[in-house]
């Protein structure tokens, strides 16, 4: 990746006011939100009597143009869709590993 390009996901990452790492669901939270704020048709009902002029607009363009670079730099990378080979399949499973032997958990805790 180019010095241009993580400056971009950087600006995009700070527009949005998101953490060094975020989940695509935290992105789409911040936009969500942001655009909440910034969208021409909410602003012009928000601050009825005031010239908004082209500000929430090109706002809203920035919003838009930094949700879509992020989304475009998370779409390079694969995540799982199926258990890996250290992640049983049942619930059960994964409980008993992790707590099969603790004295409160685990079995004969009734007893």
């Amino acid at each position: 990746m180019t010095n241009d390009e993580w400056k971009k996901i950087v600006e995009a990452k700070t527009l949005l006011g998101l953490p060094d790492h975020a989940t695509l669901a935290e992105i789409k939270k911040a936009f969500r939100r942001l655009s909440k704020e910034h969208h021409p048709d909410l602003a012009h009902h928000r601050d009825a009597g005031q010239d908004q002029g082209d500000g929430p607009r090109l706002e809203m363009h920035r919003l838009t143009e930094a949700y879509q670079i992020l989304l475009e730099y998370g779409k390079k990378y694969r995540i799982p869709l199926v258990p890996g080979e250290d992640q049983p399949l049942e619930g059960e499973d994964w409980w008993m590993e992790r707590f099969g032997e603790d004295p409160l958990w685990g079995p004969g805790r009734n007893s």
